[in-house]
Order: structure tokens, then C-alpha cells, then sequence
């Protein structure tokens, strides 16, 4: 995409153990535009989590990126030395974790938390950041805002935690938030209000998300591409309303079979045999090819490249020319 806020090519992530090198994420492009909330599915272990780590500099030793660039607004950021990414992390690029309480600290109030990280990375005195951080909370839904932002983590429920967590990834406006499992553990209702404030952030202020989930569900209802993820690698690449009707990777045509629909007609769910494998264990060829009810010889032999198919990106020789007939 020429319009690209964030460009990721060919990004590798290695770990390195007693048994030899592990590939935790394999070869995996993608883009994201500005205003453009992209979904990254898969099953756990599929890599998701580790693309967001790797994207943001926060992958834990001795992991690392062995291959690959990593852009944003045509900077590359994936070579940068400690300080200088730290002052991209939370500037540029907003973090939202699954967990509220890893982002927050548990003995300092909100208010504490917030007005740091924008006197961080804006040049604001007590008085104005405390009033920005007041209305950060407001805009995430933060019920008596000027009130509640003098309380302690503890006294907030898991709900209202995310949405500080979301105030905390807006603090200084960054281009990109990534937001990973952001609705996990969290009641249905719960969840549209949270996906809505996302949402919100992209259409008000141009923010690109890139939006981490195992959940279709919640896929379909905020992104609007998404990124199919199985055993570090890409699968699968679209718009959202394209994938869901008409999948093309036997894995996501898997995903949408095993999604309940008021439609359905037939009694049992899609259920894809096997599971993923181990990073030990990653087979040659086609990862999926042990699972795969369409899988013929080269798929055990010869890794996929991701191809353009239909309007859309597709990992799978079932597309290429060289299929049998």
C-alpha cells in the first residue's frame, strides 16, 4: 500500500535454544493504512502476540528479530538502538496488553500513571497534563472522570481498567496503537464498548490499529482487513467482509466453519483435525499440510509464498499454477 502508515516485510523472529533455533514468526508482511483498523487472527501460538512485541521493540531476550524491516510513515524502526525506539514506543506506536494490571502500576493512581506519560513526550506543565488526562478518560468512557482519576487500579473493574489502558496508548495522540486481546476475559457488552472506543479513535483521529484477537467475532465487527496468522506465518489476507464469505486458505475456511451462524443448516460445526504445531515440531513444506482435508504431495514438500488471488493475499499451492488438476 503506497498510503501505508506501517509497513512490515518479510519480519523473522528467532529464539534461540539448547535444541537449535526457533522461528516464532516467519517471513510475515503486511501493511496498515492510517485510519485503518487491521485484525491479526489465529489460533494461540500462532505468532500474533509476537508480531505486535516485535513491531514495538518489546520482544524478551534472547528472542529477536533475525530478518525483515519494520516501517512506520517510511521510517524504519526495527534497527533503532534502545532510546531512540523508547522515544518511538508510547510517542508514535500505543501499546493496549490483554491484561490491564501489567500495564498499570498497582501503588500509583491513574492520575499519576497518565500525567507522567504525557509530560514524557509533551512539553506540558502539572496543571495541563492533569487536565488532558481528565479528558482522555472522559473520551474513553471514564464515568466522573475529574473524579475517578485520583483512584487506585484495584478500585476500577476490569472493563473500566482496559479503557484506562486505552486512555494510557492516547496520552500523546501516537499513529499507531496496537492492541493485543484487548476484550479477552471481558463480558460481551463490555466488549462492543470497548471495540467502539477503538473504533472511535481511528475515525476521530486517524489512528491505524492493529487489532489482536483469536476472536472472528470481534474481528468482523471492528476491522476492516484482516491478516489470517498459522504457525508464525501468514495464511491468508483480506478484507474482512471478502474472508468471511469466501475464504480462501483451507486453515480461515476452518475458522469460518467453526463460527456458529443463525444461517447454519447443518447440525455440527466445521472442526479442523490435529493441532498446531509445536516450533519444535513445524513440519517442511506447507505448516498446515498434516491438517489439510485439501493438502496433495508438494504441500509437504514446499512452503507457500503469500500471492495475490481474488482481491486478496492467499499462502496456499491450491492457487498456484503448478496444482494438480
Amino acid at each position: 500500500m503506497s498510503d501505508a502508515l506501517l509497513s512490515v516485510r518479510d519480519l523473522v523472529v528467532e529464539f534461540p535454544t539448547r535444541k537449535g533455533i526457533l522461528t516464532a514468526v516467519d517471513r510475515v508482511s503486511f501493511d496498515i493504512a492510517r485510519g485503518e483498523v487491521l485484525g491479526v487472527v489465529g489460533e494461540s501460538g500462532a505468532g500474533k502476540s509476537m508480531t505486535g512485541s516485535a513491531i514495538i521493540g518489546l520482544i524478551e531476550p534472547p528472542g529477536h528479530i533475525a530478518g525483515g524491516t519494520i516501517s512506520i510513515a517510511g521510517q524504519r524502526i526495527d534497527n533503532l538502538p534502545y532510546e531512540a525506539m523508547r522515544r518511538v514506543r508510547g510517542k508514535r506506536i500505543g501499546m493496549v496488553f490483554q491484561d490491564p494490571l501489567t500495564s498499570l502500576n498497582p501503588i500509583y493512581t491513574i492520575a499519576e500513571q497518565l500525567i507522567e506519560t504525557i509530560r514524557t513526550h509533551m512539553d506540558l506543565n502539572e496543571r495541563q497534563a492533569r487536565d488532558r488526562a481528565i479528558g482522555l478518560l472522559d473520551q474513553v468512557g471514564i464515568p466522573a472522570a475529574s473524579r475517578r482519576i485520583d483512584d487506585y487500579p484495584h478500585q476500577f473493574s476490569g472493563g473500566m481498567r482496559q479503557r484506562v489502558v486505552i486512555a494510557l496508548a492516547l496520552c500523546v495522540e501516537p499513529e499507531l496503537i496496537i492492541a493485543d486481546e484487548p476484550t479477552t476475559a471481558l463480558d460481551v457488552s463490555v466488549q462492543s464498548q470497548i471495540i467502539d472506543v477503538l473504533k472511535r479513535m481511528c475515525a476521530d483521529h486517524g489512528t491505524a490499529i492493529m487489532l489482536i484477537t483469536h476472536d472472528m467475532g470481534v474481528i468482523a465487527e471492528a476491522a476492516d482487513r484482516v491478516v489470517v496468522m498459522y504457525a508464525g506465518r501468514v495464511a491468508e489476507i483480506g478484507a474482512v467482509r471478502d474472508v468471511i464469505k469466501d475464504a480462501k486458505h483451507p486453515y480461515t475456511k476452518g475458522l469460518m466453519g467453526s463460527i456458529p451462524t443463525l444461517m447454519q443448516d447443518s447440525d455440527r460445526l466445521t472442526q479442523i483435525p490435529g493441532t498446531m504445531p509445536r516450533l519444535t515440531d513445524i513440519p517442511p513444506g506447507c505448516a498446515f499440510s498434516k491438517r489439510c482435508p485439501e493438502a496433495f504431495d508438494r504441500c509437504f514438500v514446499e512452503q507457500p509464498d503469500c500471492r495475490p488471488y481474488q482481491g486478496r493475499d492467499v499462502a496456499c499451492l491450491l492457487y498456484d499454477e503448478g496444482k494438480p488438476q
